[in-house]
């Protein structure tokens, strides 16, 4: 008797919501308190306290529905067989055109045309809630439904431009690789990845926002000192205008060996009024760069990925996965998907892993912060970014561990007070 794939899938999904659903439940609980944590008390003010709980509650009940209608979505694809039923309806397209539906890469382009019509019309409505009513509703959201709309085209455009390429590759390396698929599958993501991790914030990001040299003054200065302190090769440091579309705030760097650039959101720079809180940012991660953690993710993330496709190969000829899902036919791209849906178990227990290991990278960068002397200024801007950004001053000991790549604020701010608090 066949394993029951399908059944197993839609079982685990279902056991993953219902627990995730627990989980929230937790998280909610906690958001209702009505007073801060006793390490907060005085340095937040009640004033922000309240606005946060508003802002993470309303996230929550949106997050609630959404998760619903997710789960019912999915497990109805999967369940009735929609997703053989659409793989027949994209072969049938086809032939309007005259193309053979036997051609599988034709087959997949018309296939990924459909499902990306779907998720943007099912997307839509979420999006446009969470961006024009709750992010709104506390003063996040900037942008105007000309620029949403905008942004959105763009993205369909390059999907449509860059997609078709990969995925034929993808088709033509799993038709042609015999025994050594996984290493071939492998080399092209690496390449791709770096290739991405080049192109994205040279030619696609400034599609998006406007990059512009950070002015000179006290600030730039500041960062220049304090990346060649550190040997860190600075080559351009740029602000972006992510205040069009938010007000939330951010910082990133980017680039290979010798060619390095620092991104401050405009945001950022506004909402810690002092260059040396900015600056201590800075630190930390530029001491996730000097700690070799950025090294250390890319090597664990080509780890995975290579064990992934290991698997792929042992079950991509199996002819019970497919018949259990409603193929008749293998396709590739079906392939990777059924896969992906049959390893969920273990994606859960990987996130959780790297989640793990992401909270201990950033204690790390705060002690590194630190020991450079920024740890009053680190204390200072992550506090004025929690409260700018309204984030969850509550949070469950659970749901936090299950979910969170970075420790929560009260973590952060004791883990940067023990060295003094011993020091005494």
């Amino acid at each position: 008797m066949a394993f029951p794939y399908m059944e197993a899938v839609v079982g685990f999904m279902i056991f993953v919501y219902i627990f995730e659903t627990y989980l929230d439940l937790r998280q909610r609980a906690a958001l209702k308190l009505p007073t801060l944590p006793k390490p907060l008390m005085g340095v937040i003010s009640q004033e922000k306290f309240e606005k946060a709980r508003a802002y993470s509650l309303d996230k929550s009940h949106f997050h609630f529905v959404h998760e619903l209608v997710t789960i019912l979505m999915d497990s109805a694809i999967l369940y009735f067989g929609i997703l053989p039923w659409f793989w027949k309806r994209s072969g049938d397209f086809l032939a309007h055109f005259g193309l053979s539906a036997e051609n599988e890469i034709f087959h997949t382009f018309a296939f990924l045309a459909g499902v990306m019509f779907w998720s943007q019309i099912t997307d839509l409505p979420f999006s446009l809630y969470s961006t024009f009513v709750i992010e709104a509703r506390h003063g996040f959201n900037k942008q105007t439904i000309w620029l949403f709309f905008r942004d959105m085209i763009k993205g369909i455009v390059l999907a449509i431009v860059i997609g078709p390429p990969i995925v034929a590759a993808i088709i033509v390396i799993v038709q042609k690789g015999g025994p050594y698929l996984a290493i071939y599958l492998w080399a092209f993501m690496l390449v791709l990845s770096l290739v991405m991790m080049t192109v994205y914030p040279v030619l696609i990001a400034p599609l998006f926002n406007k990059f512009t040299p950070l002015p000179d003054g006290e600030l730039r200065v500041k960062i220049e000192n304090l990346s060649s302190s550190l040997k860190f090769p600075l080559k351009k440091l740029f602000v972006i205008d992510g205040s069009t579309r938010s007000s939330h705030s951010n910082a990133y760097m980017y680039g290979f060996f010798k060619n390095k650039r620092i991104v401050l959101y405009d945001t950022l720079i506004q909402q810690c009024k002092k260059d040396e809180e900015v600056v201590a940012v800075i630190a930390h991660e530029l001491g996730h760069w000097k700690l070799n953690h950025t090294v250390y993710s890319f090597i664990a993330v080509q780890i995975l990925t290579f064990l992934q496709f290991g698997g792929y190969t042992l079950v991509r000829n199996s002819k019970d996965l497919f018949q259990s899902f409603g193929f008749d036919t293998q396709p590739v791209l079906i392939g990777l998907i059924l896969f992906q849906h049959t390893v969920i178990p273990l994606q859960h227990l990987v996130n959780f892993v790297l989640n793990l290991v992401s909270r201990a990278f950033e204690f790390q960068a705060d002690a590194f912060a630190k020991k450079l002397g920024y740890g009053s200024a680190l204390r200072a801007g992550l506090v004025k970014l929690q409260e700018e950004n309204l984030s969850a001053m509550n949070t469950d000991p659970w749901y936090s561990a299950y979910h969170y790549s970075h420790p929560p604020l009260v973590e952060r701010l004791a883990a940067i007070d023990e060295p003094d608090k011993k020091a005494d």
